[in-house]
């Protein structure tokens, strides 16, 4: 491998790296203010209603409710469980099964 190639993937690394590390330099928990705590224990929640919504109201036009139970088990477990990859294999697995089932 050129020298130029290594040097340009190690500067690149560099460059995408620093900026995810700074913020958690920066910024203690301890040190952090009760409202932006709050703030940023939402953005994985709204997160995901901003990602499977549109994907769910728009991913089946052959079978248009079967995304129905999907996001009721999303909203319920996501809720009382308060984490995200269950309920979205969750929903993926309910939805796959009923347009496995629907004529």
């Amino acid at each position: 491998m050129n020298k130029e190639i290594l040097v340009v993937i190690l500067g690149m690394s560099l460059v995408t790296y620093v900026p995810r590390l700074l913020p958690f330099l920066m910024v203690s928990e301890n040190r952090m203010p009760d409202r932006l705590r709050r703030f940023l224990r939402l953005i994985p929640y709204t997160a995901l209603g901003a990602l499977i919504l549109p994907g769910a109201l728009t991913g089946a036009p052959k079978a248009p409710f079967t995304y129905v139970p999907g996001l009721i088990f999303v909203i319920l477990v996501t809720w009382r469980k308060k984490q995200i990859v269950l309920p979205v294999l969750g929903a993926v697995a309910i939805t796959a099964l009923l347009m496995a089932f629907m004529p």
